[in-house]
């Protein structure tokens, strides 16, 4: 069976940045049937839950990957480190249980595939992913968007 990797948060474990999670029955009734595999980037690449919030600053993702943007804390902290640590650790699970597909939440510096916080802490959008996203896809992951499957 094909199995794919899902950011932990929607399966409901406590992974977000505020100790919670986005809980979502379709998510998690993947995981109970083994057709998908929990994971937080975030988590893996050394960074305590609860943890402040994070987002990134100078572009996305991609850019993150690139040296030429930053993730940084609501408090100033640099966490570019852990976020590059945490995209390389899902690659790795994704080989390890052979899925080519990864679905990831939303809005997430780490998950998201369409559009990322600007780095303002101010709540304003812009297109772009999250840098296990775009991680995983530049390694041919396809990566799905969790609003792809809850917002319709």
């Amino acid at each position: 069976m094909k199995r794919v990797l899902i950011s932990a948060c929607l399966a409901g474990f406590n992974t977000k940045y505020n100790g919670g999670h986005n809980y979502n029955e379709i998510f998690a009734d993947m995981v109970k049937k083994g057709k998908a595999v929990p994971f937080c980037p975030e988590q893996a690449g050394g960074l305590t839950t609860p943890r402040n919030p994070s987002e990134i600053t100078g572009g996305d993702g991609r850019d993150v990957l690139e040296g030429k943007a930053r993730v940084i804390t609501d408090k100033g902290e640099d966490v570019t480190e852990a976020f590059i640590r945490g995209a390389e650790e899902a690659l790795k699970l994704a080989k390890l249980i052979g899925a080519d597909t990864a679905i990831l939440k939303s809005r997430s510096p780490s998950c998201s595939t369409k559009c990322v916080y600007d780095g303002t802490f101010s709540g304003t959008l812009r297109d772009g992913m999250g840098v296990t996203a775009a991680y995983l896809k530049a390694h041919g992951v396809k990566v799905i968007d969790s609003s792809h499957f809850i917002e319709r």
